[in-house]
């Protein structure tokens, strides 16, 4: 597409936030605007041509990035699939800034990661070869009016094991092939590798992750085809352990242990693109795996060891056992180590811990209620104690016993939190109330209540800590208490016996948690297509896709791909062009377009940053990303993107965001003399007042984390940032 023909002396760039808004929103170039009412009902005018951005003197240039993370249904319904995956990767990126503890970091991040896709060829292995090949295919009843499954009953065990064995073979193919389609190279909107900032968040975009990523899916796709042998091997084993069988075995163990060696060497893994010294290890080890496999299901297929009939498939139970104990005990390292190197880090040092032990619980739930929902399906219409299964293996039983209590604890905490903190929101928002109004009448006292509730619940978000860290240990206690199966307990038996609980009653309690959980994933698949399809629910539940996506797959590769790659690199070379033609340009972000446009300011060559100014509005820089990610945003690097646009930044926010805040919250405005850090933050009072202005019939909204460019202080500042820009025009570049 051509460049316009003339241009202005200064560009506005904008970015939108998370909330995916169109490019007739994001420019203010809507036909219409509301004059007087609400959101409900009002009255709309056509805009008049005097109130366009242009008159400003200020071309305006918008930057849309919404269907990066999410594109189709297809790819946002994935994305709720690939949610654990997703989670687990973002936990490695939350490590303390504390650089010593990196190594270990990400060295259990990525052990944990590979329990996950383990855990998802279990489940689907407990599918296909214990409900299926094992019990179905030998139940008349099971096999009745399934004409798609009763041909193959009554075949011999083995026969029934080797070729059910593909469905997971499939599967992990499938994984393995959309993990590693084509796609669209990112290689053309990389930016100019000179002169970028030495501080990590620089590096979100600027790396070429796929060499990583690569070796990462070598390694994962190694470990699900030996864990698909595994499954196998022991089955067969409880049926008379051959040489081969223990020979096969063996070799299954020292592939497995391979893969967690290569993961628990960071300094091998994240070797340079360049250096593609280890990629023929990964790969060979992979085609190692496949050909493990192959051999396995052969020798299941041939051998002539009698099988015994038993009431599950031998193994798998003890398989799934000894693979969450494994979780509980990187989950517990995880935690020391976070703990021991935190040095001040918030969230108290265990952010990356609450996100993992959030990614290991979701796929539980996932797997768990797979094997649940299929056997529930194939029990179907059969009379008690015919069915196919005397129920799910205990480890899932101990799993859905440990999400109840973790749910219940929660929400219970959380109700008592928002109990006890809600006279302290409160005294805090009146204060707020009496600067801002100080002389509203008594007819606004119903408004003000409703400003009051609005900024008590914007000031929750501090306590969402607690509640995280509380979730996050809960979960990790809940995966601990499934190793109680290795005792051969069940919840029931164990709180009858030490809690004098009727064991009827917790039956009941994890079948009801059961269904809960099909519910709730259930309400993310359609929150996913919503989201996708609406604009306004996208803005409630896009936060996870924007916010997960943004990092690139350094634990686990099946996660979804960064958009950032292809974000922060295109935002930089328009930047770098712009300025190079001659034109000054003023970024303006709001919410998680800010940290785009943070990461892009740093890539920007220094001789660039005189052109440049920086209009930041309900920014989570700091309120949460510096929170989250405290190895990645700092108060050093935003005072390095400060120096780096020469101190012309501007950031508007208000005490009625919940997500936004100021950026640097230690220097109240006009209180350190000579610190331009301290001029950054303006905030705007929000609503601008609580009586209805004449002509209207409602006071002006609440906006909370609403775009700002409409408000008369974003005018404002878009004016003094142009004066800046004009009176310091800087060097123009040639």
């Amino acid at each position: 597409m051509s460049e316009p023909d003339t241009f202005g002396d200064i560009v506005e760039l904008r970015v939108h936030g998370i909330s995916g808004a169109s490019t007739e929103q994001v420019l203010g170039l809507e036909r219409t605007v509301q004059v007087a009412g609400d959101r409900v009902g009002g009255f709309v005018r056509v805009r008049p041509h005097w109130s366009t951005p242009e008159a400003r003197g200020v071309t305006l240039e918008a930057y849309r990035w919404g269907d990066l993370p999410s594109g189709t249904v297809g790819r946002t319904l994935a994305l709720v699939l690939l949610l654990p995956f997703l989670l687990v990767n973002v936990a490695i990126w939350m490590r303390p800034a504390n650089p010593r503890s990196e190594a270990m970091v990400k060295s259990l991040c990525r052990v944990l990661a590979l329990t996950l896709t383990a855990l998802y060829v279990l489940a689907i292995a407990g599918v296909a070869l214990d409900l299926v090949a094992w019990h179905c295919l030998n139940s008349p009843r099971c096999l009745a009016g399934r004409s798609w499954l009763s041909w193959f009953g009554g075949q011999p065990l083995g026969r029934r094991l080797a070729v059910f064995a593909l469905v997971p073979a499939v599967a992990i193919g499938l994984v393995w092939r959309l993990s590693n389609r084509p796609g669209r190279s990112f290689e053309a909107f990389r930016a100019p590798d000179e002169e970028v900032s030495g501080h990590r968040l620089s590096t979100v975009g600027t790396w070429d992750s796929e060499p990583l990523v690569g070796r990462l899916r070598s390694i994962h796709v190694a470990a699900a085809f030996g864990t698909l042998s595994l499954v196998l091997l022991a089955a067969r084993a409880a049926n008379g352990a051959s040489s081969a069988t223990v020979a096969l075995t063996v070799a299954t163990g020292v592939l497995l242990a391979a893969c967690v060696v290569l993961l628990c060497t960071p300094p091998l893994i994240d070797r340079s693109p360049t250096d593609r010294r280890l990629d023929a290890i990964t790969t060979a080890l992979r085609t190692t795996a496949i050909a493990l496999t192959v051999v396995v299901v052969a020798h299941v297929l041939t051998s002539t060891a009698t099988w015994h009939e038993v009431d599950a498939l031998p193994g798998y139970d003890a398989t799934l056992i000894w693979l969450f104990s494994a979780q509980t005990t990187l989950l517990a390292a995880l935690g020391v180590v976070l703990l021991w190197r935190r040095r001040g880090s918030p969230l108290f040092g265990l952010g990356a811990l609450v996100i993992a032990a959030t990614g290991i619980s979701t796929a539980v739930a996932y797997s768990a209620e797979l094997v649940y929902r299929v056997a529930d399906y194939l029990d179907r219409d059969l009379p008690t104690g015919e069915g196919i299964t005397t129920g799910p293996p205990r480890a899932y039983t101990w799993a859905t016993f440990g999400f109840l209590r973790t749910a219940v604890v929660t929400v219970l905490v959380a109700g008592l939190v928002v109990i006890v903190s809600r006279p302290g929101r409160r005294r805090a928002a009146a204060a707020i109330i009496a600067r801002d109004y100080p002389n509203a009448p008594a007819e606004a006292a119903p408004r003000l209540r409703q400003v009051r509730d609005a900024l008590a619940r914007a000031r929750f978000t501090e306590r969402l800590v607690l509640l995280a860290v509380i979730f996050g240990c809960l979960a990790g206690i809940g995966s601990a208490t499934t190793t109680l199966d290795l005792l051969g307990l069940f919840p029931g038996d164990v709180v009858e016996r030490y809690a004098r609980l009727p064991s009827d009653a917790i039956t009941f309690s994890i079948a009801f948690a059961s269904w809960a959980k099909a519910a709730a994933l259930l309400g993310l698949v359609l929150g996913g297509v919503f989201a996708y399809r609406t604009e306004g629910f996208r803005r409630h539940v896009g936060v996870i896709w924007d916010l997960g996506t943004f990092w690139p797959r350094a634990a686990h590769p099946f996660a979804p791909p960064c958009y950032a790659e292809r974000a922060v690199p295109e935002l930089t070379r328009r930047i770098t062009y712009l300025v190079e033609r001659g034109d000054a340009v003023l970024l303006s972000g709001h919410s998680h377009g800010s940290v785009l446009l943070a990461a892009a300011v740093l890539q920007l060559p220094p001789r660039i940053g005189s052109r440049i100014a920086l209009l930041t509005h309900g920014s989570p820089l700091c309120r949460l990303y510096a929170r989250l990610f405290p190895a990645y945003i700092d108060d050093a690097v935003l005072h390095e993107i400060g120096r780096r646009v020469g101190w012309r930044w501007v950031n508007l926010w208000r005490d009625t965001d919940p997500i936004g805040g100021r950026v640097f919250p230690d220097r109240e405005s006009g209180t350190s003399e000579g610190d331009p850090a301290a001029a950054v933050d303006r905030r705007e009072r929000d609503p601008s007042d609580v009586v209805t202005p004449p002509g209207d019939s409602v006071p002006p909204p609440i906006q909370g984390h609403w775009r700002s460019e409409s408000d008369e202080r974003f005018v404002e500042a878009v004016r003094e940032l142009a004066q800046r820009l004009r009176q310091d025009p800087g060097t123009t570049p040639t």
